[in-house]
Formats: structure tokens, sequence, C-alpha cells
């Protein structure tokens, strides 16, 4: 990618940063790192330790396996690292999945991990910030929560499945809503299905 500034092109490469909270689908995450090495985009990992819990329960990754999956990974107390600073050219970051914990300190600005304060950094740089936030139902705090964010220049994108698909499993599943997430960012995944207008005869 290029940047024109005062005349001198300067070309930085694609990289995203990628946050994976402790909420329940670890998945999400690990599935987006997947599709960035395909997509040959450099992912920026930072987990924090509940989401290293989560994983050993509803995966058979190890840490070591899921750490393997990302470019560069940073320490969620490293706030030296260089996805703490606005002058790191990213594409963005997500973060997937996106506890309601987390939702809450970006939204309050007081940031107490890495994870964060690159999110912070994120919107402060005016960059898309994509939370796969991962929970039901949600009480009034939440959804409050969730338009400060909006209002901040967040994209609110939680997990859900597209059953015009037809998935025939639960990796299809979470493989269609992790594409789609990356669309936001103009990433284009060859995992995604893609609606391409109805089938057989319509309802008269």
């Amino acid at each position: 990618m290029a940047e024109d500034v005062n005349g001198a092109v300067r070309n930085f490469p694609p990289r995203l940063v990628v946050g994976i909270s402790g909420a329940s689908g670890v998945i999400y995450g690990a599935r987006v790192l997947d599709a960035l090495r395909e997509l040959e985009v450099e992912s920026h990992l930072v987990v924090s330790r509940a989401a290293l819990l989560t994983l050993s329960q509803e995966t058979d990754l190890s840490p070591d396996d899921l750490t393997a999956k990302a470019s560069v990974v940073h320490r969620t107390a490293d706030v030296g690292a260089t996805v703490a600073s606005g002058s790191f050219r990213t594409l963005g970051m997500i973060i997937a999945p996106c506890s309601v914990r987390t939702m809450g300190e970006i939204a309050t600005g007081v940031t107490s991990t890495l994870l964060t304060r690159a999110a912070d950094v994120t919107l402060k740089e005016r960059r898309p910030l994509v939370l796969m936030v991962r929970e039901t139902p949600l009480h009034l705090g939440h959804l409050r929560t969730m338009t400060a964010l909006a209002e901040m220049g967040a994209i609110i994108a939680p997990p859900l499945p597209a059953f015009y698909t037809r998935p025939a499993s639960i990796a299809e599943m979470v493989d269609q809503s992790v594409g789609r997430a990356l669309d936001l960012f103009g990433l284009d995944w060859a995992a995604v299905r893609r609606w391409d207008g109805l089938k057989g005869p319509t309802p008269a």
C-alpha cells in the first residue's frame, strides 16, 4: 500500500491488529488469523489471559498453536509495543471475540491493557475498529455502551450466522462471520459465500 505525503510515496505492508478477549468464541479470533495469513496481511496479535482460558475450554488449540498463527505477538502488559502508537500504520483493528468488559474499557477510554490501548489508538487515528461482541441477552447498559462506541466510530459486528448460505457445519458459520467482518477492512476472503439473489420461484 502507498500513501502520498507531500509528494512522496511511502509504502507500508498491509497490517491488521487482532485482539482476542475472554468472551466465548475464541475460534473467531483464530480464524481471523488464518484468514489474514491466506490474504498475506501482517497480523499483530494481542490476546488476553481470559482468552487463553477460553481457548482451553472451547478448542483443542494450545496457546502456542494460537500465537503461531500470528505474524507478530504482543504481550497484553507491553504498553510500549508498536500497536500502542498511532504512528504505527495499520488497516485498523478487530477484536474477535469482544467481551463486554473489553467493550466497556474502550468506551470509557480508561484502558488497562495493550488490548484496549490499541483499540483506543485505532479510534483516535480514525481507523476502522470492528468489535465482534459476544454476549446475549443484552441489558440497557450494554446497549448504551454500544451506542457510545458507535458514536465514537467503532463498528459493532456481532458474529451472527447467515442461514441463506445453508451452512453445513459450525466451521462454515464461523468463517462466514469472520469473512464478513474482514469485508469491513476491504479484505476479500475466499471463504465468504456471497449473496447472489433469490433462487427458484418467488411467491406471487
